[in-house]
């Protein structure tokens, strides 16, 4: 009998292993950063084998801790940022260049060209995507770009091209699969999302062969097995899902309607709107949230490049505070008369604006401003920019204005109790938080459980889904209405 998951948790700043047990419980858990690589303004690189070396690393961490063996292990699921992009040799299996990551931004003036030259529409229709450098498709152009003879060897079908899930699949499955999952593919720009395939006419117009492309399969399904030299015995890999997609997942957001919102790095708000792709008016995105026997489930959602990174800036940019930990009790003794109002626009707005070249500030700066307004400051910048997608949402949901009245959160930020409550006076509707905060995780521990039987169906899964704390709006209405208003003049002018 097998007793565990293992999952494959590959993040924007480090790589995790973790070890779930068949009630969700966690066995395990191992983790190991990574170098971040910044060549010059808006662009961010890994190196491909950093990614791969943490995720060996931590694997073999996390089975040592939970005294485990390989035969112990129903099944691996793979999670990860999804628009970091890679190309690599079929032969060697040595990459052409770095991972270009999702937060690059090189790629704006090829997809402003393709704007200009009238193409936006096609993309959104076909993809649900808006032609913005977050997303893979204009930098796997980069990349067959970056050298005389790489779109050449592509074309021969020397390359293959994956985001992060494909190029560890690749891997661990000894070069023997390369394939991907509904949910990675939809980040691509070059998968229609209504039909399910790699879309020829957006091929063309990005200039990519199909010979560099990995088979869609299902976000539940047999990937392959693992190389057994690398754990000591095979083990079959059976889920792959992109990060957020996974943390839907994970919080058993199975019905439409259902939204959640993760704070990582970024910040990454979906709801579930069924079986039919729902096209925003509002800069949301169209994506596909999972795909099981075939069949696709659909999610808007809207993307905040910097939630947890404005933190990180606070400690490592500015050394404002010595821990992530320290910011919340740090907001709550801000001085309540300070408007300091963040836009943390570091590497571009994301939905609803969409904006790559703008570039962070901060408003409503005085001779008291000090580390305490600094700290709330960042920490409202989420949560106001989680208000606006909630907003975009409800326009473009049909039955919005009556749903979207519960929020379930994940996610590192989530732990600040202050952060959580600030989240739901902004927002104005009540913030569930998980007993099981590792959701992202979770979302590809039940994939690949799903597809061996470790773990039931959908339905009975989310049963299992258990409340930690709820937090309800308890802000008087003049102080939140000044708060928005103030976030919206600073964006206003951010954006004039």
């Amino acid at each position: 009998m097998t007793s565990f998951v293992l999952v494959i948790d590959q993040g924007t700043t480090s790589t995790r292993a973790i070890l779930f047990r068949a009630d969700t419980s966690i066995a395990a858990v191992a983790q190991q950063e990574f170098p971040q690589h910044f060549p010059a303004d808006g662009q961010v690189e890994h190196e491909p084998e950093d990614l791969w070396r943490t995720t060996v690393a931590t694997c073999h961490d996390a089975m040592r801790t939970a005294g485990t063996s390989a035969r112990d292990i129903a099944a691996i699921g793979i999670t990860n940022q999804r628009e970091t992009t890679l190309l690599w040799d079929r032969a060697t299996g040595r990459p052409v260049y770095r991972a270009i990551v999702w937060q690059d931004r090189r790629t704006a003036d090829h997809c402003a060209r393709l704007k200009s030259d009238g193409h936006e529409a096609t993309f959104a229709a076909k993809t649900g995507l808006l032609l913005d450098p977050y997303f893979s498709g204009t930098k796997l152009a980069w990349l067959l770009n970056s050298a005389p003879d790489i779109a050449e060897r592509a074309e021969h079908g020397e390359l293959a091209f994956g985001t992060v899930d494909s190029y560890l699949l690749w891997r661990l499955t000894g070069g023997k699969v390369h394939a991907t999952d509904a949910t990675n593919a939809s980040r691509t720009l070059l998968f229609d999302i209504h039909n399910g395939c790699w879309d020829d006419e957006l091929l063309a117009l990005l200039g990519v062969p199909k010979a560099v492309l990995p088979q869609v399969m299902d976000s539940s399904a047999a990937f392959g097995t693992t190389n057994p030299s690398l754990f000591g015995a095979p083990i079959p890999i059976c889920g792959i899902a992109g990060d957020q997609q996974a943390a839907l997942i994970g919080q058993a957001c199975f019905a439409p309607g259902m939204v959640k919102s993760t704070y990582g790095t970024g910040c990454f708000a979906l709801l579930h709107t069924g079986d039919t792709p729902v096209a925003s008016r509002h800069k949301l995105l169209t994506t596909v949230a999972y795909q099981l026997g075939g069949k696709r489930a659909y999610a808007l959602e809207g993307s905040i490049f910097v939630a947890g990174a404005a933190v990180q800036w606070l400690r490592d940019g500015l050394h404002v505070v010595t821990s992530a930990e320290a910011t919340g009790a740090l907001a709550e003794a801000a001085d309540p008369t300070q408007d300091v109002i963040l836009v943390p626009a570091f590497v571009g707005l994301g939905a609803p604006h969409w904006r790559p070249d703008a570039r962070g500030a901060l408003f409503g700066l005085t001779r008291a401003t000090g580390p305490r307004e600094l700290a709330q400051a960042a920490l409202e910048s989420v949560c106001f920019q989680t208000h606006d997608l909630l907003d975009a949402m409800k326009a473009d949901w049909p039955d919005g204005q009556s749903a979207l009245k519960v929020l379930r959160v994940d996610g590192g930020m989530v732990n600040s109790d202050w952060t959580m409550q600030r989240l739901a006076d902004l927002v104005g509707c009540t913030v569930d938080r998980p007993q099981i905060r590792e959701t992202t995780a979770l979302g590809a521990a039940y994939l690949a459980g799903l597809h061996t039987g470790f773990y039931p169906e959908p339905s009975r899964f989310a049963e299992r889904w258990q409340l930690e704390r709820r937090f309800t709006p308890r802000m008087d209405e003049p102080l939140r209405t000044r708060k928005l208003a103030a976030w919206s003049s600073a964006i206003g002018k951010l954006l004039s």
